[in-house]
């Protein structure tokens, strides 16, 4: 099903509260220099070479008693006097920022509620068992995404108690029976892969950054 694509003009805000559920996928596609380096890596999987529009994948998680909805994910928090990476919870009111976050989608696999109470228990065990993030998953990944037949194999750097962003996604999926990319290995899965998965799904779309296909002769 294609996906349904809001107005640029409409909020992060009004947009991911119009649409987050629990244990929905939430992607996003930053304009940090990280997040550029990821969506560029990710040309090697795009139609056209094409940047991807995605840099980052996470779960919706419940609203709770403070009345805010919170996100369950595996990322790079990097503050002052604050460093945590890996499995965490935040508000998701980290994504409301427009220019650090002009891409956002939220995509809908019809999970009935048991296998949505599996996915985020599957979440929540990764962030009690203090899962880290692997800098060095992402690199055995973007080996895969050179070499296409080592997609389906587990992540050459794959290390144990380590999860990136995307990976725990399919990670927590796979509690419910759904292998999102089929052909591509758990610690190889990407945000990409995630947005483009070929299970029956509805998925909302705020893009306001364009991909961007390579020059020519160029990577």
């Amino acid at each position: 099903m294609a996906p349904i694509l809001a107005d640029p003009q409409q909020s992060n805000a009004d947009f991911l509260h119009a649409h987050a559920a629990p244990a929905r996928i939430g992607l996003a596609g930053g304009s940090a220099l990280i997040d550029r380096g990821i969506r560029k890596a990710q040309r090697l999987i795009t139609a056209d070479a094409a940047d991807s529009a995605w840099s980052h994948a996470f779960l919706f998680g419940e609203q709770r008693s403070d009345g805010h909805c919170w996100v369950l994910e595996s990322d790079l928090d990097l503050r002052h006097k604050q460093v945590r990476l890996g499995a965490q919870e935040n508000r998701l009111a980290k994504y409301f920022d427009a220019a650090e976050w002009p891409n956002l989608a939220v995509l809908d696999f019809g999970l009935d509620a048991a296998a949505s109470r599996r996915v985020l228990a599957a979440a929540l065990d990764l962030l009690a068992d203090a899962t880290r993030y692997s800098l060095r998953e992402i690199v055995g990944t973007l080996f895969a995404l050179a070499r296409p037949s080592l997609r389906e194999r587990e992540n050459l750097l794959a290390r144990e108690g380590s999860l990136y962003c995307s990976a725990l996604v399919q990670h927590c999926y796979a509690s419910a029976g759904m292998q999102l990319m089929p052909g591509v290995s758990g610690k190889n899965t990407t945000p990409q892969d995630i947005a483009h998965s070929p299970l029956p799904h509805q998925a909302w779309q705020l893009l306001r950054q364009p991909t961007r296909a390579a020059a020519p002769g160029r990577a």
